[in-house]
């Protein structure tokens, strides 16, 4: 039975001319007209849904008859949904109400304004935290908040519309709560299993990302004024560690804000008002800290390894800084590899040891925590320069190890020989027993080369015809390894004549750091390359 009445069909019929259409052609017909009435709007909801709309128009249906090669519905084209009327008397007739428009009215009707281009145009929002007054800003009376906290206008018609003010980003209490119990241990309790806790959640907790710019600020703030602090120095470090190494945190943004805290704990003049500070080990770590900062972000900032080396290197060659400057200079160079050593530190190395040594000796700087100071900037030069040689030895070939020797075990002493003639000895092991190498008399050593050609004089007759089979295969297997041989004499003189090519500009560099240092600089190198030199 289908849905369309056999009434509808007739009454379609008479809209085309055909007026004696018979009931029963109706009644077959309103089965196929409902089959195409469904496929049509199958295909118009997939367009609809293509277009990713929920409500269906006429341009869908006529892009349903489209697809289905159907002349489309003409006058339909109104994007607006259509509205149908019952018609009166009829129960299921409808009707669209389409209202008479006057041609005059249409001329005489002002143009629409033209519809504007499809473009793209930048424009300052903020300039350093200020609004610029351009057209494309709102204005500021509409930002600031107004007495009763909303804000109305009316469009040209009369309607209020309520205009969004912007609001701050306000953090979850849970957010606020961890960042006050974090700053609270970090500035009063920096000594105690709660605060390595605190700095194990910091380094590996997800979902802390919001609170990186309120660390950042609240570290930067710390460190301006706690210089004299040295365990809230040592602290912030550390936080700023554990921060670095949350891998659920993108720090990349905020490192502009993170490195003058960083390079001011490592070239600072003084870390901490006590003698018993050991500033020394704050800045080595903040050292490694720069180090590894370079290292894992240098690729995403292309100058910051180059800023870093810049500010280090103005530091070590001003001679007004302070010598615990100058030693967090050093460290912080010699952390960045040993590439910066050579190019920035070991030309400067001899002019600045001179300045260097009458702040050493007892005779000329009378004040012992100088003196303390200057030694500590040596200890640094030393280590840097040694780390610097030892990689530079490092680029040795190793030198080939002798071959490894069989054991024969005898009455008497144990006798060695290599693979090769081990295997033709056992093949005279197989003679009769006055022909063994070993006999029961007194203990000998027998010398294994003469054996092959002892064997052959002796003229036993059990050896047969297969004696000259052994001499070909004795002469054939000389061959092999004389071959072997001169194969491995090239080889060592090849890898020799490189590894004193190379040691060349090696020992010239050990003589120029041993007439800086003296002997010390040989605790630095390695016991093989060592004996190349000695």
């Amino acid at each position: 039975m289908s849905i369309v009445p056999k009434e509808t069909i007739e009454v379609i019929a008479q809209s085309i001319g055909i007026n004696n259409l018979s009931p029963d052609v109706s009644l077959a017909l309103a089965p196929d007209v409902e089959y195409r009435m469904r496929e049509i709007m199958q295909e118009a909801i997939k367009c609809m849904r293509h277009s990713r709309r929920t409500t269906l128009t006429a341009d869908d249906v006529d892009s349903a008859l489209n697809l289905r090669n159907v002349e489309p519905i003409y006058g339909f084209a109104s994007g607006d949904p259509l509205r149908f009327k019952r018609a009166v008397g009829h129960k299921d007739l409808y009707y669209i109400d389409d209202k008479d428009i006057d041609f005059k009215d249409v001329i005489e009707a002002p143009l629409p304004k033209a519809p504007l281009d499809t473009s793209v145009v930048c424009h300052w929002l903020a300039i350093d935290g200020v609004q610029p007054a351009i057209p494309e800003n709102a204005p500021v009376e509409v930002i600031a908040p107004p007495s009763d906290g909303k804000k109305y206008d009316r469009k040209e018609d009369g309607l209020p519309v309520d205009i969004k003010l912007p609001i701050k980003h306000v953090l979850s209490r849970e957010l606020q709560l961890y960042f006050e119990k974090i700053t609270e241990l970090t500035v009063s309790r920096s000594d105690t299993v709660l605060f390595k806790e605190a700095l194990e959640s910091l380094a590996t907790d997800s979902g802390l990302h919001p609170l990186v710019p309120y660390f950042t600020c609240f570290i930067a703030d710390e460190v301006s004024r706690g210089l004299n602090d040295f365990s809230l120095l040592f602290a912030m470090m550390r936080v700023v560690r554990s921060l670095l190494q949350n891998p659920h945190i993108h720090i990349e943004p905020y490192l502009h804000q993170l490195m003058p805290s960083v390079i001011t704990c490592l070239v600072a003049k003084r870390l901490g008002n006590r003698f018993s500070d050991n500033h020394w080990e704050l800045r080595d770590f903040t050292a490694s800290l720069v180090s590894s900062i370079c290292k894992r972000y240098g690729h995403v900032y292309s100058n910051l390894q180059t800023r870093v080396t810049k500010t280090l290197l103005h530091a070590f060659l001003d001679p007004k800084r302070a010598m615990t400057q100058h030693y967090g200079a050093v460290q912080g160079l010699a952390a960045l590899g040993c590439n910066v050593v050579r190019l920035l530190i070991l030309p400067n190395l001899e002019s600045y040891l001179q300045l260097l040594e009458p702040e050493m000796l007892m005779e000329k700087q009378k004040n012992e925590m100088k003196r303390h100071e200057a030694w500590r900037v040596y200890g640094a030069l030393l280590r840097a320069s040694g780390r610097c040689l030892y990689d530079r030895l490092k680029v040795f070939p190793a030198f080939p190890s002798p071959p490894a020797h069989a054991l024969w075990k005898t009455n008497g002493r144990i006798v060695t020989a290599t693979q090769n003639k081990r295997k033709a000895s056992m093949e005279l092991d197989q003679q009769p027993p006055q022909k063994k190498v070993a006999s029961d008399g007194p203990k000998g050593v027998v010398p294994i080369n003469s054996l092959p050609s002892a064997t052959m004089a002796t003229g036993d007759s059990n050896m047969g015809p297969s004696s000259s089979g052994h001499v070909n295969d004795e002469s054939k297997l000389g061959a092999t390894i004389k071959e072997k041989g001169d194969k491995r004499a090239l080889k060592m003189s090849a890898i020799l004549a490189q590894a004193w090519k190379d040691d060349l500009n090696s020992g010239q560099f050990l003589f120029s750091l041993f007439e800086l240092f003296g002997e010390s600089i040989f605790s630095f190198i390695p016991v093989p390359e060592m004996s190349m030199f000695l």
